[in-house]
């Protein structure tokens, strides 16, 4: 009997297309199409084209903004779009978070262009892998399901490791992308037996259903319990949270600079998009399990972090210690989420200082990767006598720093507040514990800022070498967009919390 025959007698079910919101969509497509014309121009050998890639792939992440815009224009936040039965979820919330990602990464562009002109990269190729895992971040924005989540995930997080080891002929590039790859992909693997176990129980993928069935008695059942903790594990890596940041120092140190900038910002962001996507939908009736868990790896994080910051003598290395307390400071208010009233206020003060600590770690990573141009080193010596040939970056580095640390009127004081007022608010132990964990953890992450920012003032340079720091043009621009969000946001909040004071809706199907 032949294959068609076989076919011909099996029973027919009428197949129906999901329904797509084109318009709810329409970021994706964009920076999707955009991606693909990347490529194409890359293998049609268009050389003349590919000198232009910098340029047009700054462009593929600014136009998306125009249909984000107008979806917040038609009214999304009071009405959420909901496609595939609840999976994929557009609303205000998802629409900040995509700008967000979209920016950061036009900004990483600007950092990109001249260093990766002047090396002896694969400029096409660098450009394509930058594209396809913003739009990795972009989808995970509004996944509200284990296997989009998960998909998302390893779009933005596979070209990241490529990212990661683009300096071929670097021995510390090779490193950093092989101990990210391995690591990431170990976590991953933890992760996704983690969401087995929980599929493996309720019966259901999206995390409406799951969010519904963890209410019940099913909720106590051993195995979600460590389902619902391997899942934790899994993004604790992504967001390089202690103990599961070994990776980081590493490879921050030997990646590209830009790169480093990327990851330390826009890939954090994203780990935790999706953990607060998981926590507030998904797990939100399972306090008792994910409560102590997320408290230990944020005060673990911010303790570790700092203290091991303060002993750094490569910039880049304390950057990535630094990143490792941030994520503590990102952390804490998940612990309070679970509080009657308090998962607006809880996710609200996430979301801000995510885009505000974008701001200002991009313009530290900025100012470093310009300094390392002239000085070709990343030790905290290098920075030595800034101020006597390069005044403006010195002062732009060290309202960055500043800001880092909370000190008012910049930016990184009113994101550190939005922490405290949720942990405060909760009016548990748990909140009341975690703001005295930050509020010392804040004074010891100023001593280690303060330290590098005393060498540009006081100290004298190291080679006596006082000539003038080129600044090209994408350089001063994306410098210029980092310190307007650090001071604006600091002085006005309101021009970032009219944005990110976002509910964290389960639309659905």
């Amino acid at each position: 009997m032949s294959f068609t025959a076989v076919l011909a007698q099996l029973p027919q079910a009428d197949f129906v297309r999901p329904a797509i919101d084109w318009h709810a969509v329409a970021p994706e497509l964009v920076l999707l199409a955009a991606g693909a014309l990347l490529t194409l121009i890359d293998l049609i050998g268009l050389e003349r084209s590919r000198r232009y890639s910098a340029s047009l792939t700054g462009l593929a992440f600014l136009l998306p903004l125009i249909p984000i815009a107008t979806l917040a224009i038609d009214g999304i936040g009071e009405e959420p779009r909901s496609m595939f039965g609840g999976a994929y979820v557009v609303d205000a919330y998802s629409l900040v978070l995509k700008a967000m990602f979209l920016v950061i990464g036009y900004v990483v562009v600007l950092l990109s262009t001249q260093y990766i002109e002047e090396g002896d990269y694969w400029e096409s190729e660098y450009y394509q892998m930058l594209a396809a895992s913003v739009l990795g971040m972009v989808v995970m924005a509004s996944a509200r399901d284990l296997i989009t989540i998960f998909v998302a995930l390893e779009l933005l997080s596979i070209p990241a490791y490529l990212l990661a080891t683009w300096r071929k002929r670097d021995l510390r590039s090779n490193e950093a992308g092989i101990k990210y790859y391995l690591m990431g992909v170990f976590a991953s693997a933890v992760m996704l037996y983690g969401m087995s176990l929980v599929f493996g129980v309720v019966g259901s993928t999206k995390l409406v259903d799951i969010g519904a069935e963890l209410g019940g008695a099913i909720g106590e059942e051993p195995a979600v319990t460590l389902g619902l903790i391997f899942v934790i594990v899994g993004f604790a890596f992504k967001v390089s949270a202690f103990p599961f940041h070994m990776w980081a120092p590493d490879t921050y140190e030997g990646a590209p600079t830009p790169v480093t900038a990327f990851l330390a910002v826009a890939s954090k962001a994203a780990g935790f998009v999706a953990l607060m996507n998981l926590i507030v939908v998904g797990f939100l009736d399972r306090e008792e399990v994910y409560q102590p868990v997320v408290f230990i790896l944020a005060s673990a994080s911010m303790f570790a972090g700092n203290f091991m910051a303060l002993r750094q003598t490569n910039v880049i290395r304390l950057m990535a210690y630094s990143g490792v307390a941030q994520a503590g400071f990102m952390l804490a208010p998940l612990v309070v989420v679970g509080e009657p009233g308090l998962a607006d206020d809880a996710v609200g003060a996430i979301v801000t200082y995510m885009v505000i600590y974008a701001a200002m770690n991009l313009g530290a990573f900025g100012v470093i990767l310009t300094v390392a141009r002239k000085t070709r080193s990343g030790e905290l010596s290098s920075f030595g006598g800034l101020f006597s040939y390069a005044p403006a970056l010195a002062v732009l580095m060290t309202l960055f720093l500043a800001s880092l640390a909370g000190i008012p009127p910049l930016g990184g004081w009113y994101a550190k507040f939005g922490i405290f007022r949720s942990l405060i608010e909760a009016d548990t132990g748990w909140g009341y514990a975690l703001a005295v964990i930050a509020a010392v953890n804040t004074v010891v992450a100023a001593a280690y800022y303060f330290k590098l920012a005393s060498r540009m003032w006081f100290d004298d340079v190291p080679d006596g070498d006082t000539t003038r720091i080129p600044l090209p043009a994408p350089l001063v621009a994306a410098l210029a967009l980092c310190i307007i969000g650090t001071l604006v946001w600091g002085v006005v909040p309101e021009t970032v919390t009219h944005f990110t004071e976002v509910s964290l809706i389960a639309a659905g199907p």
